[in-house]
């Protein structure tokens, strides 16, 4: 029998138990490189199909495909060994039904080798989440502002600024309690609602642009490093990586072009059995 790699990874336990706790950090990774560097500072590594519109140029999250999750989940998978990964479900891809959920979280799972997926948590996603909790699927639940609706509410929004509103996503956020979520990200409300939700749900809420209320923070990775020129109004920057880049490739094209390029040409030669 093969020596099996001892598992190191953070569980579902550890997430789930991280409630009323030492708040958990999470941030999204879409490749290899970028989760290596926040695998040992993050409990929680979320593959967002936010993807779609940090790396791909898309205008939303609605064009993502189960191809484009699988093939960044693969990526940071490899190059994670610490943190709980959770890989987003794309539109289209768990709305109809239980049984199409439960297939296509099960292939993002086998193919990646993640360890939960998350969805948009409408109410009617309930028996979406339960059906997969009760086949061995561990899901994240996501309520508020929920970005693969923006068609229906016109734009991206906060959440929660009526009656109707708020009782909506209170509603949400039980009916993914109830279903078996182990956590739920909360999005795009006021504090004193993310500060009820966390009050009424038994597992940890994990916040973004819902202040610090909830039992853990999220960001896109990107904004908060200050890759992009616009980021949401909550999104503090720690960095000014973009300036950066920005700065190091006009450095090296005036080398290039001033052809003081450091260096010295290293000449290979091909041998006739090379070719």
């Amino acid at each position: 029998m093969s020596k099996q790699e001892k598992i190191s990874r953070k569980t579902v336990k550890d997430i789930a138990g991280a409630k009323n706790g030492t708040p958990l950090v999470c941030l999204t990774a879409y490749d290899a490189p970028m989760a290596s560097l926040l695998d040992s500072h993050c409990d929680l590594i979320l593959v967002g199909d936010s993807v779609g519109m940090v790396v791909h140029g898309l205008p939303s999250t609605v064009g993502v495909t189960m191809e484009m999750m699988i093939l960044h989940g693969q990526a940071v998978m490899r190059g994670s060994r610490l943190a709980f990964v959770v890989v987003d479900m794309p539109f289209g891809s768990y709305e109809t039904s239980p049984d199409q959920a439960f297939m296509n979280a099960s292939r993002i799972m086998k193919e990646t080798g993640c360890q939960a997926v998350k969805i948009e948590s409408g109410t009617y996603a309930a028996d979406q989440i339960r059906h997969m909790v009760e086949r061995g699927i561990p899901v994240m639940g996501h309520v508020g502002l929920r970005p693969q609706a923006v068609n229906v509410d016109g734009g991206f929004r906060a959440k929660g600024r009526n009656d109707s509103e708020l009782e909506r996503v209170i509603a949400e956020a039980r009916a993914a309690d109830e279903a078996g979520a182990f956590a739920i990200v909360i999005e795009g409300v006021a504090e004193e609602l993310a500060s009820e939700i966390t009050g009424l749900v038994s597992c940890p809420t994990i916040g973004i642009g819902a202040s610090s209320a909830c039992d853990g923070q999220i960001l896109v990775t990107d904004d908060m490093l200050g890759m992009v020129d616009w980021t949401p109004k909550f999104v503090r920057r720690y960095g000014r990586l973009k300036d950066e880049i920005v700065s190091a490739v006009e450095e090296y094209a005036a080398d290039v072009r001033a052809r003081s390029f450091p260096g010295k040409a290293e000449t290979y030669r091909l041998r006739k059995d090379d070719n």
